[in-house]
């Protein structure tokens, strides 16, 4: 019998991380569908994009309840291992951060759907560049959640700088486009806005990333507390999977050199 319920319960804590990973791959999903919408905000194929933005929304809405309740139901059972309480409390903050992820995707396919109200709208420079780094960051951050990986978690946390250091540059180009030529503070405005669902959305994947090594490692890094761990010194031992394409999609980290190192 006390195998058999362990058995149960190593199940029940395994199907929590797996609604985790499902709900992160589908909010990952429609936020990839944003950032490419709006940064091609003529192409014709992106109102499909941002159709299927808006459809993913409350599919996400959903999953949010329903890991919320299996976590409930886990904490209803007791007699936990600080491995399963750790894991009960991230999943019940990730998924949050997941769904507010979600939202700002829906807040980033509105930009794009008002930019396309406005023929001839330029995307700011650096906006692509920006949204590379972003995508990077969920991506290792669900990586990072796959693998119960707290290296790759590290690197998210070490990349939040360089996508505000984007959403600066991009304002001031804006703010003096915007002072040359005023047909384009409406445009601007609404890019400017882009930039801060941006950032939103990396503030958020560096949420994820807290939490994960809180999950994996025990260790509260949030507010620059630990940050004395590095991505080396954060895996610790016996962390050994290989990251890969076929692992998950973009692995490179945000300044655009190959991941070479197997965490």
């Amino acid at each position: 019998m006390g195998s058999a319920a362990g058995l149960t319960e190593t199940v029940l804590y395994d199907t929590l991380v797996n609604y985790l990973i499902s709900m992160a791959r589908t909010v990952e999903s429609a936020m990839n569908r944003a950032l490419e919408s709006i940064v091609s905000v003529d192409d014709p194929k992106v109102s499909a994009l941002v159709g299927e933005v808006f459809l993913l929304e409350p599919r996400i809405n959903e999953m949010e309840i329903v890991i919320d309740e299996h976590a409930i139901r886990l904490l209803r059972r007791g007699a936990f291992s600080d491995d399963e309480m750790r894991l009960i409390v991230a999943a019940l903050k990730i998924t949050n951060d997941l769904e507010r992820i979600g939202d700002l995707a829906v807040n980033l396919a509105e930009r794009v759907t008002t930019l396309r109200e406005m023929p001839g709208s330029q995307p700011p420079e650096e906006l692509e560049a920006m949204t590379v780094a972003v995508r990077a960051m969920v991506s290792k951050s669900l990586g990072a959640l796959i693998f119960r990986n707290a290296t790759m978690a590290a690197q998210v946390l070490e990349s939040d700088d360089l996508v505000d250091q984007y959403r600066d540059r991009i304002f001031e180009q804006l703010l003096e486009q915007m002072t040359r030529q005023t047909a384009q503070v409406v445009p601007s405005m609404q890019f400017i806005l882009a930039t801060r669902h941006l950032e939103r959305i990396a503030d958020h994947a560096t949420n994820i990333a807290e939490d994960i090594i809180y999950w994996v490692k025990g260790l509260d890094v949030r507010h620059g507390r630990g940050l004395g761990i590095s991505p080396v010194t954060a895996s610790g031992a016996g962390e050994t999977c290989e990251v890969t394409e076929d692992s998950h999609g973009l692995y490179s980290d945000v300044t655009g050199r190959p991941d070479t190192q197997h965490v």
